[in-house]
């Protein structure tokens, strides 16, 4: 049963499209409507754009959009009645449960309370004699008892069914175990423990629910870490290890390490900072993740050739999300957690503070090897710095690194920046012509996975766009318009089923805003509806405008119907010819 309407369009006058957006984004006022840079994807220039007077944003850069709800449902990973209770709990209201279905809401309940009762179950099996394993774990790694409960670690005993056994028990279903991924289906149908023989480490989201977990085998076994899967309450691209903790104790930065034992090993030192990806590398979601709770991240990844790898991924994407970077180079082949059982605490305090900045550390890296005192050693350590410093978008930085850079080989600093503004220019076109291909490709209907017919009916399905932009813009027209064209004549089904719904509720007299269409449609199918309102949004059509619309959708819709004219009937020919000509006259 939906939602009361009542209750939506209170819940659309406590939360406003534009005060809600500015907790996440920092919105510039353009005209009527404000801009920002977008926090779906990274981006230089800004291209999320929200429009108060219909209370939708769209990002033009990667197509997201919606409404208010939309935006909390993306933004904080929820589904649509979690984003509304979210809503509804910083407005002030109470959502009238008793009068909500909502399958999937419900099964990410049951999920993250058998999330919980797992932690729980693996915490106990930790502090009793089978844990006897993880324990000795624990302590060989030197971590304090208070350390294991603060994390809520734990230990899954060997065996198959343990979990399983304990879960159902409690009242949950194998199905529910599976759906959760601590548990896979053998081929016999049954259930069968996920975990097994490893200490375990849950994987906590920022409103504090157990949604995932990350095992270490205490043996040979492969893989040696073990991650929960992608659930319905979780995805691991989209959060970070420990940041339910460090969010409210960085100072403004954040300490990127690489595993889970790192970061706790860093929390009980004190550095309460410290984050860690879930088993892979660092995402462009998880770099803008961090970019709303610190503005500077330090990369502290292992020092071998794969962390060093890691790292020269990890910066690109954190300087895209407008962090400043510094990395942490240990020296001597240790991490974090190893450095600071040998050396203190301390001493881990001081090298932090003064490790370089990313720049630097790219520099020193494209130096190594290169033997400075010969000719070919100071060509190869320019052109590595060539590729470095044409990364940087800031005019200061180049000139000032790329003036110690000269220094160091002998040459001219001009000479260095004109092979370096060579470079931007040559990367620059590359991304302008990979802009122009996607814009084109756009733009003549492909890829598009929400309205797939546009691309055989480009001229029909750009009039039904203008025609439900109009009509959302003067419900005041829509019985003529719908007296004109009643939504079967609509040609692509996705414009169809928009502007049937929408004169639905208007039949109804009532008014129509994304927000009234968000429990029917998908976050995408809402993109691309607020995609339509906002390239139509500033352009002041007229009433004999949406009778042009009407007459092309028309006009096709004959076209349509009458298909392919070698393969009609003779009758259904003189028929439409007939029709011509009384059209005529």
């Amino acid at each position: 049963m939906p939602l009361p309407e009542s209750f939506l369009e209170e819940l659309k006058a406590r939360c406003d499209m534009a005060e809600v957006a500015s907790s996440y984004v920092n919105l510039k006022r353009s005209g009527k409507n404000l801009v920002g840079l977008c926090p779906f994807h990274s981006e230089k220039t800004p291209s999320f754009n929200v429009y108060p007077d219909n209370g939708s944003f769209y990002c033009f850069g990667c197509g997201v959009g919606g409404d208010v709800i939309t935006f909390i449902r993306r933004i904080e990973n929820l589904d649509y009645m979690e984003a509304v209770r979210f809503l509804a709990q910083r407005a002030g209201l109470t959502v009238p449960e008793n009068q909500v279905d909502d399958g999937m809401a419900k099964l990410r309940t049951r999920i993250l309370a058998l999330n919980r009762e797992t932690a729980r179950f693996y915490y106990s099996v930790l502090m009793s004699e089978a844990g006897a394993a993880g324990r000795e774990y624990f302590s060989k790694r030197q971590l304090q008892a208070s350390t294991i409960r603060h994390f809520g670690l734990g230990y899954s005993p060997p065996g198959r069914f343990a979990l399983v056994d304990h879960l159902e028990k409690k009242g949950f279903t194998q199905q529910e175990m599976i759906l959760a991924n601590v548990a896979f289906q053998s081929r016999s149908g049954r259930a069968v423990d996920r975990f097994s023989g490893r200490v375990m480490f849950p994987i906590i989201d920022l409103r504090g629910n157990v949604v995932a977990f990350g095992g270490r085998t205490l043996g040979d076994d492969k893989p040696k870490y073990l991650n929960t899967a992608d659930t319905p309450v979780f995805n691991k691209g989209d959060m970070l290890f420990a940041l339910n903790f460090a969010k409210n104790n960085n100072g403004g930065r954040l300490i990127l390490c690489e595993g889970y034992m790192d970061v706790i090993s860093l929390h009980q030192a004190g550095f309460t900072n410290a984050v860690a990806t879930l088993g892979t590398a660092l995402t462009p979601s998880q770099a803008r993740l961090m970019s709303r709770y610190a503005k500077e991240v330090v990369v502290s990844y292992d020092s071998d050739g794969a962390g060093q790898k890691a790292a020269a991924r990890a910066i690109p994407m954190l300087r895209s999300a407008g962090l400043l970077v510094k990395v942490l180079s240990i020296a001597g082949g240790k991490d974090p957690d190893e450095y600071i059982k040998t050396y203190g605490a301390l001493r881990f305090k001081q090298m932090l503070d003064n490790c370089g900045n990313d720049v630097e550390y790219q520099l020193q890296k494209a130096k190594e090897g290169c033997n400075l005192q010969t000719a070919e050693g100071r060509v190869a350590y320019l052109r590595g710095s060539v590729q470095v410093l044409a990364a940087l978008d800031n005019n200061v930085e180049r000139e000032v690194y790329a003036g110690k850079v000269a220094e160091e080989t002998g040459i001219e600093t001009a000479t260095l920046l004109s092979q370096v503004n060579a470079e931007r220019r040559k990367i620059e076109k590359n991304r302008r012509r990979q802009e122009f291909r996607e814009i084109r490709q756009k733009a003549v209907g492909y890829r598009d996975n929400i309205n797939p017919e546009k691309a055989q009916h480009l001229r029909a399905a750009a009039a039904e766009e203008a025609l439900i932009a109009y009509l959302m813009k003067n419900p005041g027209s829509f019985e003529r318009i719908y007296e004109l064209l009643p939504p079967e004549k609509f040609i692509t089904e996705f414009n169809r089923r928009v502007y049937a719904r929408i004169v639905g509720r208007m039949k109804e007299e009532k008014s129509v805003s994304l927000t009234d269409l968000a429990e029917e449609f998908s976050p995408d199918e809402l993109s691309y509806l607020a995609g339509i309102l906002a390239k139509h949004d500033g352009v002041s059509a007229e009433w004999k405008d949406a009778l042009e619309y009407v007459n092309v959708i028309r006009q096709e819709d004959e076209n349509r119907r009458l298909g392919n004219a070698a393969q009609a009937q003779l009758g259904e020919i003189e028929k439409y010819l007939e029709k011509l000509k009384q059209q005529k006259k």
